[in-house]
């Protein structure tokens, strides 16, 4: 496995990222698999937006832009794309932030998601790895995430990767 921090040469669109942040680039052969994880890229958008869509029912190229620009170009959070062979895979999206109601800094993971076709293949595993691991060198020492009770392939797979029910409960009622 190497992590790169790509400062080298960049197209115009690339500078204008570096500008922003440095460039994230990990790359790591697992089974025979060579997993190329990197910062997403405005180009990436389409796919995210087809995976997410895909995987909800619900196309949000509006939401997408402005969550790359939030999270994606800027060092806010940490946007992550997997290739393998060249291919999209999946992406991954979180931040370290301290969480309202007294909680500690902690990283907190937004969404994640994997190309059907590649999801026998870890592709979330090492995007979650990635995240955490930038969590770590933030200083934070705990990941969190929140989803749906009835969400069971996400439920799955956070708790195959470690996670647990945490010390907070969400509560909601209707505004109407």
């Amino acid at each position: 496995m190497r992590i790169l921090r790509n400062t080298g040469k960049h197209s115009s669109e690339g500078i204008a990222k570096v500008m922003g942040k440095s460039e994230f680039l990990k790359e790591m052969k697992v089974d025979g698999v060579t997993f190329i994880i990197r910062d997403a890229d405005e180009k990436d958008l389409p796919a995210v937006t087809d995976l997410h869509a895909y995987n909800t029912g619900q196309h949000k190229p509006d939401y997408w832009a402005e969550t790359y620009h939030r999270y994606g170009d800027s060092n806010e959070g940490f946007f992550y794309v997997c290739e393998i062979d060249g291919t999209f895979a999946g992406f991954i999206i979180g931040e370290v932030r301290a969480w309202e109601f007294g909680s500690e800094p902690c990283g907190w993971v937004y969404t994640i998601g994997v190309n059907p076709e590649m999801r026998l293949k870890q592709v979330g595993t090492r995007l979650f790895e990635t995240v955490c691991e930038q969590f770590r060198k933030a200083g934070v020492g705990q990941a969190r995430t929140m989803l749906h009770r009835k969400d069971n392939l996400n439920l799955s797979f956070f708790r195959s990767q470690g996670m647990m029910g945490g010390p907070y409960i969400e509560l909601e009622m209707p505004l109407d």
